[in-house]
């Protein structure tokens, strides 16, 4: 299928100049991202050319010009202040090396306020049913026809909120990322089990345990379960929860800098490696349990012809994204959620 182009006003001037002011903007961070590089020159016994040379070979390795693109830069929105909060699209992908065109399998909008050490991340169904540019899909779709670019904007007029930086890994990357943690503690809370779509790792046990990178694919793709992909959103977001765990409460300084550069070849991202560990480093020592929030939209799954869709209760969504966007916990509001479903199409 040929890729459609985004409407070029998407790409006016207007937001090309924003763009550029956008840019400019992050030259007020840069007090904090310098200081970085000098700890790291000096716990590196390294020259600043070293480092330098060291950090653009990341960047590149980091944005693919593939993907991190002037479209995609298009439709990203600085926050207002720097000190504000702000939020990351985190796409897990079924793409392979070389490939472009392709679907998220894993859509995770994040909210993140480094002055109050919180993140917030909402899942959003893969099958959720959107009109993208007239057209009736799953919201997922939105991505194969105009990639990173397509997939911000179908987020955004879903949540109503402004996107600031994108992310992708595809779910090998994932893999390989864990095996570079040297493995990922997480506290498996029931017993898995399918061997119909997996093959070298069919089950895990419950309990806390190392996962390694082919069963923390298990882990995070799985859905063998009553609920389907609802309990696989949860395992996704308590594996990002237990990789934030790891490598930012780990006592060595050098350990952010590691992961980044082990990291670089398996994500996709607009940050750049400076950025990455400044925002470590204002994260560093976050309290997991309290100072992280998941949730999921208020959604359920309903045939429509016979195709099987999603289908988000707008009104509860935009109610818990108040909730989200004010930085207050969306899961006491999900728990209890009966799921409105009047407006289900027929």
């Amino acid at each position: 299928m040929v890729r459609k182009q985004l409407d070029s006003s998407e790409y006016s001037r207007e937001n090309v100049e924003r763009y550029r002011k956008r840019a400019a903007r992050k030259g007020i961070r840069r007090g904090v991202i310098a200081s970085i590089i000098i700890v790291l020159v000096v716990l590196s016994g390294g020259t600043a050319l070293a480092i330098s040379s060291w950090i653009n070979s990341i960047n590149a390795r980091l944005q693919n010009e593939q993907v991190i693109n002037d479209e995609l830069r298009a439709v990203l929105s600085e926050p207002a202040a720097p000190s504000d909060p702000y939020y990351v699209l985190l796409l897990g992908t079924d793409g392979r090396e070389g490939e472009v065109d392709y679907r998220a399998d894993t859509i995770i909008l994040v909210r993140v306020d480094p002055a109050t050490k919180h993140l917030t991340m909402l899942s959003i169904p893969r099958d959720t049913h959107i009109y993208y540019k007239g057209s009736e899909m799953k919201i997922n779709a939105a991505h194969f026809y105009d990639g990173p670019a397509g997939m911000i904007t179908a987020v955004q007029d879903l949540t109503g909120v402004s996107i600031s930086h994108y992310a992708e890994v595809n779910f090998d990357g994932l893999a390989d990322i864990t095996d570079a943690l040297g493995g990922v503690w997480v506290d498996v809370d029931m017993e898995m089990y399918d061997d119909q779509n997996f093959h070298n790792i069919v089950s895990l046990e419950p309990g806390y345990q190392c996962l390694n990178g082919e069963a923390a694919l298990f882990y995070t793709r799985c859905r063998n379960f009553y609920d389907g992909d609802y309990t696989r959103m949860r395992h996704q977001r308590e594996f990002i929860k237990a990789i934030v765990r790891q490598v930012l409460n780990d006592p060595d300084p050098m350990m952010i800098f590691n992961v980044v550069d082990a990291c670089a070849d398996m994500v996709t991202t607009d940050l750049s490696a400076t950025e990455i560990i400044a925002l470590a480093s204002e994260l560093r020592g976050i309290d997991v349990e309290s100072g992280i929030y998941t949730a999921h939209a208020p959604s359920y799954a309903a045939m429509l012809g016979d195709i099987s869709y999603v289908f988000v209760s707008q009104w509860q969504l935009d109610e818990m994204m108040e909730i989200i966007d004010r930085g207050d916990d969306p899961g006491s509001y999900g728990e209890d959620l009966e799921v409105d479903t009047s407006d289900t199409p027929t």
